[in-house]
């Protein structure tokens, strides 16, 4: 049987929180846990009529509830950007970034509509972007940003010579790749705040396993069924081997939230072998420990976005 953990969310009224991916999953527990805090919540959404269900159903259960949608697809930097100067023109300080959503394993490569692989350019380059063009309301809201990682980003490493995955495709390899960037990215943006003064804390985290929809069958991704994968985490899960959704959420909202995170951190369930267990700092993992290797993926991430957050001096 699945066991139940939960941890105490401080009083969030007046408080900005965007969270990516919120229209379902762990995202969807997230920006209800967020909303019912007080914060008000913006879900940046692909899909507009699922995003705007999931908002009803976070309303329906937390009356009075802030919350909005805006159109946001990570796989396009020209959406990006259109959120991105959408909510720096309505100038709000943006408190609490979540950097959630994302693809997992297509079943052959695919491309963003920039023409990067998928899942580097889906689940790190779209939130990079975001985050950098986000910077101005971070810095005014002295936010606290927590980027979403995997137990994918255990073991592998950037394919710094094809990090784009034109020859040899593997698509796991190129998932831990990607989740291997975003803990990088992370610890980047903790020390260039830390150093230029911005005021922003970033923390990393992850859910471990639990039953979502990123194995499961999205004919948009070429999977017609669920994959064996999803059919056995959702057995784990039912026998408390694995997290449930709603637990899998926890330490992104530790990270988010908790009284003791201060940036540079990493958070997630502290079970048997990171797949679920209540939510605690961990050690960080090796993929995610060189500085050399943080600072390599920003000023690479910079040059394929095009764009660059202001350097330092």
């Amino acid at each position: 049987m699945a066991r139940h953990f939960d941890l105490t969310i401080p009083d969030l009224s007046g408080k900005v929180a965007v969270v990516t991916g919120a229209s379902d999953g762990i995202g969807f527990v997230i920006a209800g846990r967020l909303a019912r805090a007080g914060a008000q919540v913006i879900m940046p959404v692909r899909n507009p009529a699922k995003g705007q269900q999931a908002a009803d159903r976070i309303r329906s259960r937390v009356p009075g509830a802030t919350i909005s949608t805006s159109a946001l697809d990570l796989s396009s930097l020209d959406s990006v950007a259109a959120l991105t100067s959408q909510l720096v023109d309505e100038g709000r300080p943006v408190n609490i970034l979540i950097n959630n959503a994302g693809v997992m394993n297509p079943p052959t490569r695919q491309l963003t509509k920039d023409g990067f692989e998928l899942q580097f350019g889906t689940n790190h380059l779209g939130h990079f972007a975001l985050t950098q063009g986000l910077l101005p309301l971070l810095r005014q809201g002295r936010a606290r940003v927590t980027h979403q990682t995997s137990v994918a980003a255990r073991s592998g490493a950037i394919n710094w010579d094809d990090i784009n995955w034109e020859r040899g495709y593997e698509t796991m390899k190129a998932y831990a790749q990607s989740k291997i960037a975003i803990g990088l990215f992370a610890r980047e943006l903790q020390n260039r705040s830390a150093a230029a003064g911005w005021g922003i804390t970033s923390n990393l985290s992850h859910p471990g396993v639990s039953p979502t929809n990123l194995l499961a069958a999205q004919p948009g991704m070429g999977r017609a069924k669920d994959t064996t994968s999803v059919r056995m985490i959702r057995l784990m899960s039912r026998l408390g081997v694995a997290g449930t959704v709603s637990s899998a959420a926890l330490p992104a909202l530790l990270a988010a939230t908790g009284p003791d995170s201060h940036g540079g951190q990493f958070f997630g369930p502290k079970g048997f072998g990171d797949v679920g267990g209540a939510p605690a700092q961990r050690e960080l993992w090796a993929p995610l420990r060189s500085d050399d290797d943080a600072r390599r993926l920003w000023e690479v991430s910079e040059r394929l976005i095009g764009t660059a957050i202001p350097r330092l001096s």
